[in-house]
């Protein structure tokens, strides 16, 4: 296989698997050793083991960092603060990509960004869906209201008045304050539907906030 045989496999994707390249009589070694090759020539950037993008002014379109997240970890989404500061809920721009996942916790350092993965039991991995992320591109995303429970129940003391005052919630009026609540109850814990009591209440000081202007 040579570059040209690659891009007409791969040059419409933001990234792809090494299983995509073996399918017929090729040799898995010979693919492999190629693929190192251009990791070294600048060519293709390696993400993980088995997972590649093409670098510039080679990739067609350039991976959405969710995207590469939901690939590094089969079986994830994003959530936590990256899902909070994509919805405007949190004012910081947040360099790492934090997803949830049942499988190990980790953490991805890539050419493209940093990659953070947080365990969750599996009866929590709940409350996502998947997003339209612009030029064809989908990922698994958490919903606002999951994404702000999922950092609270992670954060030791995430249910305190202190802490939900340090993320500086905004544009509260972009959650359903219903969904919080019953997806609060399913995780069981009292820390929880504290905590969605007192967001209820953020969301509504916020509100009347506004009204007064």
């Amino acid at each position: 296989m040579d570059f040209e045989q690659l891009l007409r496999i791969v040059g419409d994707e933001p990234v792809f698997e090494t299983s995509l390249l073996l399918a017929g009589g090729v040799d898995p070694r010979h693919v492999r050793r190629q693929l190192s090759r251009w990791v070294r020539a600048g060519r293709l950037y390696q993400l993980r083991r088995g997972l590649y993008a093409l670098a510039p002014p080679y990739q067609k379109v350039k991976p959405h960092p969710f995207l590469i997240a939901n690939h590094l970890t089969r079986g994830s989404y994003v959530s936590l603060q990256s899902a909070l500061a994509h919805y405007g809920l949190i004012p910081e721009h947040v360099p790492t990509v934090t997803s949830v996942t049942t499988a190990r916790p980790g953490r991805w350092e890539t050419s493209l960004g940093v990659f953070e993965f947080r365990h969750l039991k599996p009866a929590l991995f709940f409350g996502y869906r998947r997003l339209d992320l612009g030029e064809g591109q989908a990922g698994f995303v958490a919903t606002p209201e999951k994404a702000l429970l999922d950092l609270i129940y992670l954060t030791p003391g995430g249910d305190t008045p202190e802490y939900l005052r340090e993320l500086r919630l905004q544009n509260l009026d972009r959650l359903d304050l219903d969904a919080l609540r019953r997806m609060a109850v399913r995780f069981d814990r009292p820390k929880m539907t504290r905590a969605a009591e007192r967001i209820v209440e953020l969301a509504r000081s916020e509100a009347e906030e506004y009204e007064s202007v």
